[in-house]
């Protein structure tokens, strides 16, 4: 089978997700920063508490499991999200 020309769509997923990543580092970093500080601002959803101190656990004697999920999106992830994809179509 012939694969299709184009972009690798994996490529598009780790770039948005490295996007993201390096979106909330600088969002992060720039907490603090008066003008900068609504880079922040973001809402947590999460399995548990978003402190992490309540994960779901399966007990099984001879096997435990714990699953937790945490996902904070902040206006800093999703430019940087947004950038990747403007970076992805330039390539």
């Amino acid at each position: 089978m012939a694969r299709s020309i184009g972009k690798n769509r994996w490529a598009l997923f780790l770039l948005i997700l490295s996007g993201i990543v390096v979106g909330s580092f600088i969002g992060h970093l720039v907490r603090k920063v008066d003008f900068l500080s609504w880079l922040d601002y973001g809402i947590d959803f999460a399995i548990g508490n978003p402190d992490g101190s309540s994960i779901i656990s399966l007990d099984l004697g001879a096997l435990a499991i714990h699953f937790g999920l945490r996902i904070k999106i902040t206006i800093a992830s999703v430019l940087g999200a947004i950038a990747s994809v403007f970076i992805y179509k330039k390539l």
